[in-house]
């Protein structure tokens, strides 16, 4: 695979890390450097899959990964808005019984006592916010 995208951004007492494209072996270590430096700032992330169009076994490893170590700093990584092929390998490899997955990012931010401000108020005004579909 060769299209890969990642961002981070701080929101409301965790962090957002957004995955986009394809992420396969040759991205795994750029996640886990991604997902390092987001728990170092805050051991709560939210993973949004909205844009993710692939995803393989390393990757997943990564995310397996680095739940278990914001977990053990007292956080917890959760994923948010996966959806066809995303959502169907998380079911396929049982891992929706291992994360915490939630519609959105601000599904996810709500789960953890936190929520998305600037998301709550687009969809009040009528706007699709972001990452969500709503």
């Amino acid at each position: 695979m060769t299209s890969a995208g990642l961002g981070t951004r701080d929101d409301s007492g965790h962090v957002v890390v957004t995955l986009r494209g394809e992420l396969d072996a040759t991205g795994a270590a750029a996640l886990m450097a991604v997902l390092t430096a987001a728990m170092a700032r805050n051991p709560r992330i939210i993973a949004d899959l909205a844009a993710l169009e692939y995803i393989d076994c390393c990757a997943l490893g990564v995310l397996g990964r680095a739940r278990t170590q914001a977990r053990q700093a007292g956080g917890d990584l959760l994923l948010a808005a996966p959806h066809g092929l995303i959502r169907r390998i998380l079911t396929l490899t049982g891992l929706t019984g291992v994360f915490s997955i939630h519609a959105s990012v601000n599904e996810a931010a709500r789960a953890t006592g936190y929520s998305c401000p600037q998301q709550d108020a687009a969809v009040t005004a009528g706007e699709t916010a972001p990452g969500t579909g709503r």
